[in-house]
């Protein structure tokens, strides 16, 4: 609770700062970017999170650890661009010159993609910003029609646009800028790297990356396993372990197993009191470690889905203990799943009631919701 912001104590004011400590926020599902930074923050609404991500940049979209999309700190871009999303970059780079070799859209993916990649350029620069529609009225090659999941009962046939700027993405090119709407716009518009940030990111080492994602993880998460360090980065173990040799650390007992921590890193956290926090689909903090019922106890079943997707949870002293949802009136309702005691029940409450302030009439539409938490809305 003290490291991640979530205890009062120790909230923030400056949404980058909350962000940073978790080393960046989940933003594959759009709230919940907003919905962390404000169970770590006071005085900070939707439109300074707006601010951060659209007018100062301080934080930014970017596809990181496990092909996930996450709203990361500016300067912390390098390291996982370097670390992580280049190797993911070259390997949707072969998909997606395979489905336009299978769907003979080109006999040359490569080159076909390598022209598309400049006329995309080439519209942003004289653009500055746009959405995906825009960008494929500007470049008709982006609205060829590609079959995916052919021979399965997931085959469908997509425009090219939506598999090639979301490459462009990943490898470096391009930024997810404003959303399409309010920001709870799962879509956004799109812009050139350098004309978004100033100028194209660093080149880094990526085994220095790694070793820097290595330490950001440690000092947030830590004790953690090498399972949990492989689950959050999505590294085969050789990088892990690499990554982890190159970082002054120690060896923990975990229930059993060996847990790692960074070497001037052993004193004990100092207990904080306790506290209540609602957390949003996805959360960092839930999503943080690959064993989780040291904190999530007998409730995993309820509250996180059979793809490992943690829901919105209620916690109370550093544990899940329950699962939260918004009534189509806008009420904030919680479901706890143990007895905590009136204090915290009352503590709750107050929490759920913070949340339906900070909303002020904004109506949720979270993209992964576990049957408990859907439950609770009827």
């Amino acid at each position: 609770m003290t490291r991640h912001g979530l205890a009062a104590s120790t909230r923030t004011r400056d949404p980058v700062a909350a962000a940073a400590r978790l080393i960046a926020l989940h933003a594959t599902d759009a709230p919940t970017v907003f919905l962390s930074v404000r169970a770590r923050t006071d005085g900070v609404s939707p439109r300074d999170i707006e601010r951060a991500l659209v007018e100062d940049r301080t934080l930014v979209r970017w596809v990181g650890w496990r092909r996930t999309l996450f709203a990361a700190p500016r300067e912390l871009l390098p390291v996982i661009h370097a670390s992580t999303t280049h190797t993911i970059a070259a390997r949707e780079r072969r998909s997606v010159a395979g489905l336009l070799s299978a769907s003979s859209v080109s006999s040359e993916p490569e080159r076909w993609l390598a022209e598309a990649e400049a006329a995309v350029l080439a519209a942003l620069n004289s653009r500055g910003e746009a959405t995906t529609g825009e960008l494929i009225d500007d470049v008709p090659t982006l609205a060829t029609q590609v079959r995916t999941g052919a021979g399965t009962r997931w085959e469908r046939s997509v425009r090219a646009g939506t598999l090639v700027l979301p490459l462009l993405a990943m490898c470096g090119l391009l930024v997810r800028t404003r959303p399409r709407g309010s920001w709870l716009s799962p879509q956004f518009h799109w812009a050139t790297t350098v004309n978004w940030l100033g100028g194209p990111l660093d080149h880094l080492d990526p085994a220095s990356a790694r070793a820097a994602v290595v330490d950001h993880w440690l000092r947030a998460f830590g004790p953690g396993t090498e399972a949990d360090l492989r689950w959050w980065t999505g590294w085969p173990a050789r990088d892990v372990r690499a990554a982890l040799a190159a970082v002054p650390h120690a060896e923990v007992g975990l229930d059993g197993a060996v847990g790692y921590v960074l070497a001037d890193d052993l004193d004990p956290t100092p207990v904080p009191e306790p506290a209540a926090a609602l957390l949003p689909t996805l959360d960092a903090t839930t999503m943080g470690w690959r064993d989780r019922d040291w904190y999530l106890g007998g409730h995993a079943g309820r509250l996180v889905d059979s793809a490992g997707n943690a829901g919105p949870t209620v916690w109370w002293a550093g544990r899940v203990v329950g699962g939260w949802a918004q009534r189509r009136d806008g009420e904030i309702v919680t479901g706890l799943l143990e007895d905590v005691g009136a204090a915290a029940a009352q503590a709750i409450a107050d929490e759920a009631e913070r949340v339906h302030n900070w909303l002020d009439g904004v109506r949720l539409a979270p993209g992964a919701l576990p049957p408990y938490q859907r439950s609770l809305t009827d």
